[in-house]
């Protein structure tokens, strides 16, 4: 967590706001800037390309405070394999003979060498590689996800409100958030839910194929980029749209036309989409119905997802690596007690909380209990409530899970701005002015960041080690092609790890492999007879390079 300083300098900002909030409003500059804002927002278009460029904008200019993240997280670099797969033109590799000494978390080499992945996030990052860096894929699907909650709040808010929604959202996930700050996702997610619940509004009330095929659209990347979470956030609005089919809500179109404009083509949207789905599965493993996710947990892990399952018999693997993880870490971080039921409850309480909201929101808690008696807003709340005791079962416990309720988070939020402004005292506008409070404070909570170099709150997520990045780069402008063996010590912390390589193995200037048995490593040497060999020791000197030499035996060898 970061350091009480900025909070306590927010807090006592906060509490001297007090004397002065209900002038606020009175002032020229507020009075001047919430006109101008209103101009844009009522430009809907406009404002939803603008805020798509600005997001885009401001975080390239901040590029020398936050610049581009280092991978460092398992998931990062099994996003990074399937971006660089997809950028390749396939969805699989075929399985490489050396397979064993190039290992690594959340992959699979059997039947076809890929991550474990859903497609959604792997399409981002590929077509940012194709411009030129995978994270360029990363900025622009958090421009895009800004754009798709501020179409998705026009549906629901007025204009002037939503742009606020979608601002708030560009200053909370655009600049030091690890959504845009890693390769982990949350932004892919976020632009399906967020066109899920922009469009079915908008079907209610025109019946148009436009928004039918935007519904099928949201529904598709949810299942391909967060498949649970985005079944949690369909269900509910399945039985509005249903409910909505049979004619059971008020609509200016008739039975024919709902059927026609908007249930054909949803249809189709969705029937390619289980089309695809069950190609993706079967090219990467082989059964149409089984997933690579679920793979991957069959071949490697013993836990469980949710927090009734039980761990399975250890499995025996071929690097201690993978021991000390799977049969280790995963199995002490929760061991089926209520302890640990409330210890990973907490944990999700506290990450969520830094990820989707900040100590300024707290203002919002008068308007809040006002949105629950609003009866716009229920679907909205079943919605979120769902999702989130989806979430809350998961073990696991990272609020990018959750991603796809954002644009309900920020729907919420925005009613509740909307409800605290109405709230007067001594005759001064008192909620107006906690509204312009709530916004300022999150400005000063990011400003703060920024200044501080700090990527994301959490700070276990966007800092990988740039030694590993400096030496693979110190390589490719080496002449030759180059197999690096990783050799780890006992003490080696199972979350830095070094072994990761692309889609192309045999073809790679700088490959990564583990140092196992003398009997595979000397079958990889064979195989790479080729190859200048180094040795890359982490645990002693991150950034030493040097030649090649096989482990002295222990005097009780």
């Amino acid at each position: 967590m970061l350091q009480a300083g900025p909070y306590m300098l927010i807090a006592c900002f906060a509490v001297s706001l007090v004397s002065i909030l209900p002038l606020l409003p009175d002032l020229v500059v507020f009075s001047w800037a919430e006109a101008a804002f209103a101009r844009l927002a009522k430009r809907r278009t406009l404002s939803i390309c603008v805020l798509f460029f600005l997001v885009i904008g401001i975080r390239i200019l901040l590029l020398p405070r936050l610049p581009i993240p280092v991978p460092g997280i398992h998931d990062e670099y099994g996003y990074l394999l399937l971006g660089d797969t997809l950028a390749h033109g396939r969805l699989a590799n075929p399985t490489h003979p050396m397979w064993m000494s190039f290992e690594s978390f959340h992959v699979n080499w059997f039947p076809a060498y890929s991550a474990k992945y859903p497609p959604g996030q792997g399409v981002v990052l590929a077509l940012g590689q194709l411009l030129g860096h995978p994270w360029i894929g990363v900025l622009l699907s958090v421009a895009a996800m800004c754009a798709a909650i501020l179409w998705m709040l026009q549906a629901w808010l007025p204009a002037e409100w939503a742009f606020l929604g979608g601002a708030l959202v560009a200053l909370k996930f655009g600049i030091a958030s690890y959504w845009i700050n890693s390769y982990w996702g949350g932004a892919v997610a976020a632009t399906g839910g967020a066109l899920v619940l922009g469009a079915m509004p908008r079907i209610t009330r025109r019946a148009r194929t436009r928004n039918a095929l935007q519904l099928g659209l949201g529904i598709a990347i949810l299942a391909n980029s967060r498949p649970y979470e985005g079944l949690l956030l369909s269900i509910p609005v399945a039985g509005w749209f249903l409910w909505w089919l049979a004619g059971k809500t008020k609509s200016p179109a008739a039975p024919q036309i709902r059927i026609v404009r908007v249930f054909a083509p949803l249809a189709v949207v969705l029937l390619l989409t289980a089309g695809f789905i069950g190609y993706y599965n079967w090219r990467l493993t082989g059964n149409v119905f089984l997933s690579p996710y679920a793979l991957n947990t069959r071949t490697y892990r013993t836990t469980g997802l949710f927090l009734w399952n039980h761990p399975k018999e250890p499995i025996q693997y071929n690097n201690e690596q993978f021991e000390d993880f799977y049969n280790g870490w995963e199995r002490e971080d929760y061991r089926n007690t209520w302890p640990d039921v409330w210890k990973v409850t907490a944990e999700k309480f506290t990450r969520s909380g830094s990820t989707y909201f900040w100590w300024g929101a707290l203002l919002l808690l008068p308007g809040l209990y006002f949105v629950f008696f609003d009866r716009k807003m229920r679907m909205p709340i079943l919605i979120f409530l769902l999702g989130t005791a989806g979430f809350l079962v998961l073990i696991w416990s990272m609020p990018h899970y959750a991603a796809a309720m954002t644009c309900v988070i920020f729907l919420l939020l925005v009613q509740a701005t909307r409800h605290l402004g109405t709230i007067r005292l001594g005759g001064h506008p008192l909620g107006i002015a906690l509204s312009w409070a709530v916004i300022l404070l999150l400005a000063i909570d990011v400003g703060l960041s920024v200044k501080r170099h700090v990527c994301d709150h959490l700070q276990m997520t966007c800092a990988g080690d740039p030694s590993r990045a400096a030496i693979a780069k110190k390589l490719a402008q080496t002449p030759g092609r180059h197999l690096i063996i990783v050799r780890y010590e006992k003490r080696h912390n199972v979350h830095d790890e070094w072994v990761y390589n692309g889609a192309e193995i045999d073809t790679a200037k700088v490959l990564w492999a583990r140092e196992l048995n003398p009997g595979q490593n000397a079958k990889l040497f064979a195989y790479f007879k080729d190859r200048q060999i180094w040795l890359v020791e982490p645990d002693r000197d991150n950034t030493e390079l040097i030649p090649y030499q096989p482990p002295r035996a222990s005097p009780q060898q």
